[in-house]
């Protein structure tokens, strides 16, 4: 088996529940889809980064695993892309006691399964339509395997919890509906059970676009304090 890795390094994580642990962050490359406010284009194409046996893989995040480092962090591109190589890069890392971390849309049930049994920590990231992930036409289907992903994991007990990216394109109205529609409520995603929902602000392309978002972001605290979510910025 093979996997391409885009890149691998050691740094702070700085979002989550995790914010401000120290982390090994494996990058793999390849992702579908075509969110506009991607910060990481360039991992994007499924031939960027080099190819590695998985042994050579392994090798290499051995070699690259600094002392005290708290988890190792399976990101993209989106994972689920070789999600055959991230369940065994994961489970070589579960066997030295590392915490592992998947962050992904969660496109695809399926997927999203066979690497569950080796990833610890689950951060499950919703799109909002304006976020151009995919076109109009398959929005709700891959929302719904997204939701097929987050229930998997609560049911398995692994720490989740749902990253939405908010940018000054965001609409309050839009916001809520995926919520309400996709029954994001405290029960059902059990956030009283140390997992919360991280609203991540976006697009940081001018001090305009800044204040816009972060507009965007204190209407969305209204709604979803309506709805009994309490969220935090990042």
């Amino acid at each position: 088996m093979k996997v391409r890795l885009f890149e691998i390094f050691t740094s702070v994580e700085g979002e989550g529940i995790l914010y401000g642990t120290k982390t090994l962050f494996v990058r793999l490359a390849g992702c579908p889809f075509t969110c506009f406010y991607c910060d990481t284009k360039e991992s994007l194409p499924l031939d960027s980064g080099e190819e590695y046996s998985i042994d050579e893989a392994i090798e290499l995040i051995d070699s690259n695993l600094q002392n005290q480092t708290y988890k190792v962090n399976f990101t993209g591109g989106d994972p689920l892309i070789q999600h055959q190589a991230v369940a065994q890069l994961a489970k070589h890392i579960q066997t030295k006691k590392i915490p592992t971390y998947l962050e992904s849309s969660c496109f695809d049930i399926d997927r999203f399964n066979h690497v569950l049994p080796f990833i610890d920590i689950v951060k499950i990231e919703f799109k909002t339509q304006d976020s151009d992930f995919v076109d109009s036409e398959h929005y709700d289907k891959l929302i719904n395997h997204t939701m097929k992903c987050l229930e998997s994991s609560v049911n398995s007990k692994k720490i989740t919890f749902i990253k939405i990216v908010v940018s000054s394109k965001t609409q309050p109205t839009e916001f809520k509906k995926l919520i309400e529609a996709k029954n994001l409520d405290r029960n059902q995603i059990e956030i009283d059970k140390a997992n919360e929902l991280i609203v991540e602000i976006r697009e940081l392309l001018s001090k305009n676009q800044i204040n816009d978002a972060k507009k965007v972001y204190s209407e969305l605290k209204v709604v979803l304090k309506d709805i009994g979510i309490s969220v935090k910025i990042t």
